[in-house]
């Protein structure tokens, strides 16, 4: 693992940047919406938008890469990104009534997004050839993955600072460095012409996939949208929380709202040095960590006050930052090369959905009362914690299945 430091440093890029390139946007919407001068609906959308390209894209993405390779794939999506935020920045920057055209700049970012972080995850899997350093790999992406969550309301509210559509226009910048930094450092291996898979094999292998393996990866799939929907339904709240009733906004909202998201980060960068190779272990922290989740979103219903929000959000922030790398490394490490991609693409779809359903779940819940939103929460974590503890189940020869 020594010599491949840069591979790794440079792939770790694309997690950073694609959650960047999104979340930045989340803490300058209220000053979006008062520029353009649209209903908050409206200036949801350039979030909804992103995430449901994506969502419909990543698998198909993920065939791609198994089909063609994964940097031929990932350099042109991290191209279309930037070109996406281009538009978006110019458009706010050049025209009256810019939100239409934002919109198909942000239409672009999401078909840039579905080539570009779903493909690492496999990569990593071919580039490293010992389990435990796929692990610790998976670890550094995931918490590069999450310190982009870190980073996003505090580098957002300050860039929105100097110009409102100042956020758009970093994208592109950001987008650029990381294509450069794919193309002349990682080494990945090349496609042998007899690897290729033709999409009627495509289709028959992915068959025998789910045949085989339907249980524990179906269970997988549903954790990583969970323990997203965990996560950003609650950051959602707090953010609200923040703004209506203690009037925290700017910058200082920004850096308490990256304090779980910190907690997160660390957490998997840990997880993801310690776990190795030892799937078993692996499955009892992904038990572990959306219980502990579980135990303080249901502590978060019933306690009032500022403090007690963000310290148990941050708890939970670390349950869940405990499980996301062991849910990598299983599901990479837990298939053959040649369906990685696929397989990888599928999961990371559900955890784009978890992301996009989670704030507004959250928002619908809360008119409800705060304490319904947290204890459905709670519920989705205990019926992950179920299908941890009873679907998982690792075989003595170290395989996820």
């Amino acid at each position: 693992m020594e010599n491949k430091k840069w591979d790794l440093l440079s792939i770790a890029s694309i997690p950073l940047i694609m959650t960047l390139g999104n979340s930045m946007l989340i803490p300058v919407l209220p000053s979006i919406r008062s520029k353009l001068g649209i209903t908050s609906l409206q200036v949801s959308l350039l979030i909804t938008i992103y995430s449901a390209v994506a969502i419909l894209l990543i698998p198909v993405a993920g065939y791609l890469s198994d089909r063609f390779g994964r940097k031929i794939i990932i350099i042109p999506s991290l191209i279309i990104n930037g070109i996406g935020g281009l538009i978006c920045g110019l458009g706010a920057w050049w025209i009256e009534n810019p939100y239409l055209v934002i919109m198909l700049g942000r239409f672009l970012q999401g078909i840039g997004a579905a080539g570009a972080f779903p493909i690492v995850l496999p990569l990593v899997g071919d580039i490293f050839k010992k389990e435990s350093d796929v692990s610790s790999s998976l670890g550094v992406v995931e918490t590069a993955n999450t310190f982009g969550k870190v980073l996003s309301p505090i580098l957002g509210s300050a860039l929105a600072l100097m110009v409102w559509f100042a956020p758009f226009l970093a994208i592109p910048v950001l987008c650029v460095i990381s294509a450069v930094l794919v193309a002349f450092l990682v080494k990945s291996p090349a496609k042998k012409k007899d690897e290729k898979v033709t999409f009627t094999q495509f289709r028959t292998h992915l068959k025998q996939i789910f045949i085989h393996n339907g249980k524990w990866l179906s269970a997988i799939f549903a954790i990583g949208c969970i323990c997203m929907l965990a996560i950003f339904g609650t950051l959602f709240y707090l953010s609200d929380t923040l703004e209506d009733e203690y009037h925290v906004k700017g910058i200082v909202k920004g850096c308490i709202l990256a304090i779980p998201s910190a907690a997160l980060c660390i957490a998997s960068f840990i997880t993801g040095k310690r776990i190795g190779r030892n799937k078993m272990l692996m499955k009892w922290i992904t038990f572990g960590g959306i219980t502990l989740a579980a135990v303080t979103f249901i502590i978060s219903g019933t306690l009032h006050g500022i403090s007690w929000l963000i310290g148990l959000i941050s708890v939970g922030g670390i349950g869940i930052g405990v499980t996301l790398p062991c849910m990598d490394a299983m599901i990479t490490e837990g298939i053959d090369k040649s369906e990685r991609g696929t397989i990888t693409s599928i999961y990371s779809s559900m955890r784009f959905i978890g992301v996009a359903i989670g704030p507004p779940l959250a928002a619908i819940l809360v008119k409800i009362s705060p304490h319904f939103m947290f204890y459905t929460i709670t519920g989705f974590c205990v019926l992950a914690a179920v299908l941890a503890l009873f679907t998982i189940k690792p075989d003595p020869d170290g395989s996820a299945a």
